[in-house]
Parts: C-alpha cells; structure tokens; sequence
C-alpha cells in the first residue's frame, strides 16, 4: 500500500487486536462448553441451568401450592371431601371440613365449606369420600372438579 498513513496503520493495529481478541473469546468460549459437556449428559442439560420460577401479582403462600413436576410454578388446590349430593347432571356437591382455631378464644371449630365439582363421568355417588382440584370456572358456582374418588359409601 503506497498511502499508508499513521492514522490508516492504527486502524488496521486495532483491527488485528479485534480480531485477536475475538479469536481468544471464542476458544474460551469452547473450553467452557466442552468443560460443561464433559460434566453432564446432553439429556440433563435442563436440570443443570435453574430456570427462575415467575412470581405472579398477588401470588399467596400456600402449603397446597407447593411446585410439582410438570413445572408449573403454582400449583391448583387440592382438597377432600365428602359428597353430599349428586342430582345434577356432571356436577356433585361436596363438603370439605377444615379444622381452625378460634381466633379469640383459641378453641378448634370446624367450619364446613360446600364446592360445586365436575365431574364429567357421573362416576361419584353420596357418601364417597373424594379428592378435587382447583380449575377455571365452568359455570356461575363450578370451580372445582374430581381428581379421584377416595373411598366409595358404604
């Protein structure tokens, strides 16, 4: 090159440091990954980079929301219960009693909260004892639907 100036040879200088640099960032980018290769099989890949779980607005803690595989980070409610009726087409009544201590007084009451549940298969009858889930809204009262039966009426 007959027009090499000063300023032209500092550009190239700084390119070839670039280009060094470049070269040096790649090769220790490809140690690391053969490093963590070496380290872990390819299929465990995703249990080897934790995945932050994402706080939703309004989220409460709850010993029934505990995460479970699929990797939701909330799970739904779960509760039990006893059917107390089932005339309705695909819907059954069921009665969940939970034990709480008297604010005031200290003294345990059980308070009695009746769910609306789906239950598509018409499978619970009165009497069972049943497991139901947390779910979307089907219908005005329907939050709830049956997961299994426990215990079948005697």
């Amino acid at each position: 090159m007959a027009d090499e100036t000063p300023e032209n040879q500092e550009t190239d200088e700084a390119t070839e440091a670039a280009k060094a640099a470049a070269a040096d960032a790649e090769k220790a980018l490809e140690a690391i990954k053969a490093e963590a290769a070496a380290e872990l099989p390819a299929d465990d890949v995703e249990a080897a980079v934790p995945v932050p779980a994402k706080a939703t607005k309004g989220a409460k803690s709850n010993a029934a929301t505990e995460p479970d595989d699929t990797g939701r980070a909330n799970r739904r409610k779960v509760r039990e219960g006893i059917v107390v009726s089932d005339a309705m087409t695909s819907t059954v009544v069921v009665a969940v009693t939970d034990r709480v201590r008297h604010p005031k007084y200290g003294k345990t009451v059980q308070r009695t909260k009746k769910l609306y549940v789906h239950d598509a298969e018409d499978t619970a009858k009165v009497g069972d004892r049943v497991r139901v889930q947390e779910t979307r809204p089907l219908s005005k009262l329907k939050r709830w639907r049956l997961t299994e039966v426990l215990e079948r009426a005697r």
